[in-house]
C-alpha cells in the first residue's frame, strides 16, 4: 500500500469531525450540531478538491466576543450559582456591558460540557426576562447520574462555560389567546416564566394565565417567592400539584386553596380547564412521559391539538 503523501495527511488533519450521539440535545435545533457539522465538511471537500486552505479560514469552533450564535459556542461566565432544592440550581452568567440575549419567548440554548474526554451537549431555557440587560440566569437540575450534571456541579463563580443558540420559542403575541393554560413540571417551568414576566410587565396585555407547577413536594417548589409576586396579579392563577404530598394540612395556608396532592391526572385536568375562564391555549414542559400524558388528557377534555404547544 503506498504511503500516504504528507498533504493527504494535512488534508485528513482537517477534515471536521463528526459529532458523537451525545453531542445532540435531541431538542429539534436549526441548526442541529449534525447541520453543523454537514455544512464544514461540505466546506473541508471543497476545500480539498480546490487544494485551498484559505477556504476553510472561515471555521471558527467557538467566540469570544460574547454574542450568542446558533452555529458557534461562545463563552460566558458564571456571576452566582445558587442551590434551590437539593438538586436544582440557578446560575446566572455575566454578559458583557449591559447587553442582552434578546431571546424570544421560550427559547433554548445549548450548553457543551465535556466530562471524562466525552463531549455532551444539553438544551436549557433561560429563565430570566429577554431583555435582562449584563446578565442571564438558568435554571438546572441534577441527576445523580447525568453526565452533563457531574460537568455542571463543578461550576464555581468566575468558570467560563459555552453556549450556542438560541433555538425554537413559543411565537407569543399579546392578547392573541384569552386564556393560557400553562402545564409545568419541575425545570419545565423555565421557558413559561419569561412569558409570564412579559404578560405581567405590559399593562396593554390582558391574557389571563393559568399556571400548574407540577413538584414531587411543597420543598420543592422552584422560586416560590417570585411565583407568589406573579400571583398577586389580577390575571394570573397558580396552582400547584404535589405527587408525593399526602395532605394539604402542614402547608401555609396560603397554599392550600390552590394546591392538590397526587398527579395532575385526567379528571384533574377537567376541573382546571372547566375553571379556565375561555378556552385555554395550552403550553407544556415537562419530560417526554409528562408531556405525552398531558395531551392525552387535553384530548380526553375536547382541547385539539392545534391549540397546544409543547416545548
Amino acid at each position: 500500500l503506498q504511503a500516504m503523501s504528507g498533504n493527504e495527511q494535512d488534508w485528513l488533519a482537517l477534515r471536521p469531525q463528526e459529532p458523537s450521539p451525545s453531542q445532540c440535545c435531541g431538542s429539534g435545533c436549526k441548526p442541529c450540531i449534525y447541520d453543523v457539522y454537514e455544512k464544514e465538511l461540505a466546506q473541508w471537500e471543497r476545500a480539498k478538491a480546490m487544494q485551498d486552505k484559505s477556504l476553510l479560514m472561515g471555521k471558527k469552533e467557538q467566540s469570544n466576543n460574547s454574542e450568542l450564535n446558533p452555529d458557534t459556542f461562545t463563552a460566558f461566565s458564571v456571576s452566582s450559582v445558587e442551590q434551590l432544592t437539593e438538586d436544582t440550581y440557578q446560575y446566572k452568567f455575566e454578559l458583557p456591558g449591559n447587553s442582552s440575549l434578546r431571546l424570544s419567548l421560550g427559547q433554548h440554548i445549548v450548553l457543551r460540557g465535556v466530562v471524562n474526554g466525552l463531549e455532551v451537549q444539553r438544551a436549557y431555557t433561560p429563565i430570566s426576562p429577554g431583555n435582562a440587560e449584563g446578565y442571564f440566569e438558568v435554571l438546572i437540575k441534577c441527576y445523580e447520574a447525568g453526565l452533563m450534571s457531574q460537568y455542571i456541579k463543578t461550576w464555581k463563580k468566575g468558570d467560563v462555560v459555552f453556549w450556542r443558540g438560541p433555538f425554537g420559542g413559543f411565537p407569543y403575541r399579546p392578547n392573541k389567546h384569552g386564556e393560557l393554560l400553562m402545564l409545568a413540571s419541575g425545570t419545565g417551568l423555565a421557558p413559561m416564566l419569561p412569558i409570564l414576566q412579559s404578560i405581567t410587565d405590559d399593562e396593554e396585555d390582558e391574557t389571563f394565565v393559568t399556571l400548574v407547577g407540577c413538584f414531587p413536594t411543597f420543598n420543592k417548589i422552584y422560586l416560590k417567592p417570585l411565583l407568589q409576586d406573579l400571583a398577586r396579579y389580577w390575571n394570573i392563577r397558580i396552582f400547584y400539584v404535589l405527587s408525593q404530598e399526602t395532605s394539604l394540612e402542614k402547608l401555609p395556608w396560603s397554599y392550600q386553596e390552590n394546591t392538590y396532592t397526587g398527579h395532575l391526572n385526567e379528571d384533574l385536568m377537567k376541573t382546571v380547564i372547566n375553571s379556565c375562564r375561555r378556552r385555554p391555549f395550552v403550553l407544556i414542559c415537562g419530560s417526554s412521559a409528562f408531556n405525552e400524558d398531558m395531551s392525552r388528557y387535553l384530548k380526553a377534555a375536547g382541547i385539539e391539538e392545534n391549540s397546544c404547544f409543547v416545548f
